[in-house]
């Protein structure tokens, strides 16, 4: 069975760029550019993977992934951020975090470390 992964970044290309890799790679792939939309989506569908901007418009990655561990919605996540070092210790604290990613990232780590949470 094909594995979903939901995308959430407020930077159009940033979305763009990862659903095209991971759709190559046989993922399917949902977008969202807020934190809202993609509470939004999970609580709707079924996904295997959460890739999350740490800073977004209306609810931010954090708030997110609180939402998301008080709701016992067992869902790994990556956090991409513009300052993984200061996020990092912060995102790590939450149980559904598997890595935080800084950007700009490398596509192949992160095509890599896909693989080995799915």
């Amino acid at each position: 069975m094909t594995k979903e992964i939901l995308v959430v970044d407020d930077q159009p290309a940033i979305r763009m760029l990862l659903q095209e890799v991971l759709k190559g790679e046989g993922y399917e792939v949902a977008l969202a550019e807020t934190g809202k939309e993609a509470l939004d989506k999970v609580y709707a569908g079924s996904y295997d993977l959460l890739i999350l901007d740490y800073k977004l418009p209306v609810v931010d990655g954090v708030q997110v992934l609180r939402q998301l561990e008080n709701d016992q919605v067992p869902l790994p996540a990556i956090v991409m951020s513009g300052l993984a070092e200061e996020v990092r210790t912060e995102s790590l604290q939450f149980n559904l975090v598997k890595e935080v990613f800084a950007k700009p990232f490398n596509i192949q780590e992160i095509s890599g470390f896909v693989q080995k949470v799915i």
